[in-house]
């Protein structure tokens, strides 16, 4: 049995790594400002936490943790012009501000597993470039740098990497996705022709905190249906 802190961890992609976790038997802390989707999901403390405005303390943790998970994201499509400083800021304290503010509170924990792992989100609009995602990919970019940075400082004893996936069917993306037609034609800008799924996002979240990614650090990972590198 391991520990493991999920921020993000009540919906989305969050929610369904906590599930399988959890089927394994370990024991996983939520932090997130709603915990009523983790009703009866066994090993699962939920740290009821806002990270934009809330702290975490070092009692809040276990004294080990072999792996951290950072979900919590945002969707923030508008022209440049239409963007004003505040929502970059936002985008920013969501993105990077949180993941900051975790990791700090829960690297001495990592430091005394055995094998620990971190796993950030990023999104295949850094990579791309994408109309309408300046302010989300100017904050996932920070993300990755953020990723790559502590990957090299807290390397060889804890491993970390990033996801970049495109779209996801995820309670974030609803409104994106709120239709057949609208899924179907995000779906068919990618290659398989399809967006992603939760559990997909989860599996390979899941796979970069085991012991079979355990000569994987410092990566940013495309989950994105073939669109960071293909051109059909």
């Amino acid at each position: 049995m391991k520990n493991y802190l999920i921020a993000g961890g009540s919906s989305g992609i969050g929610l369904a790594l906590v599930k399988k976790l959890s089927a394994e038997g370990h024991r996983i802390f939520v932090v997130s400002r709603t915990g009523d989707s983790l009703t009866g999901l066994p090993g699962v403390s939920h740290l009821h936490k806002d990270l934009l405005t809330d702290e975490i303390a070092e009692g809040d943790l276990p004294p080990t943790l072999d792996g951290v998970v950072y979900c919590p994201g945002s969707i923030n499509l508008k022209p440049f012009k239409s963007l004003k400083p505040a929502a970059f800021l936002e985008d920013f304290q969501i993105n990077v501000l949180g993941a900051v503010k975790v990791l700090q509170a829960a690297h001495k924990a990592l430091k005394a597993a055995e094998n620990p792992a971190v796993v950030l989100f990023s999104t295949v609009a850094v990579g791309q470039g994408m109309p309408f995602h300046a302010s989300i990919a100017a904050a996932k970019g920070a993300v990755e740098g953020l990723a790559r940075s502590l990957a090299a400082e807290w390397a060889p004893a804890i491993r970390v990497n990033c996801i970049a996936p495109s779209l996801t069917d995820t309670p974030m993306a609803a409104r994106l996705l709120s239709s057949d037609e609208k899924k179907e034609a995000a779906g068919a800008r990618h290659p398989l022709k399809r967006v992603g799924t939760a559990e997909e996002a989860a599996a390979l979240a899941h796979f970069l905190l085991g012991e079979n990614s355990g000569w994987i650090t410092g990566q940013v990972i495309g989950l994105d249906g073939g669109m960071s590198t293909l051109k059909l």
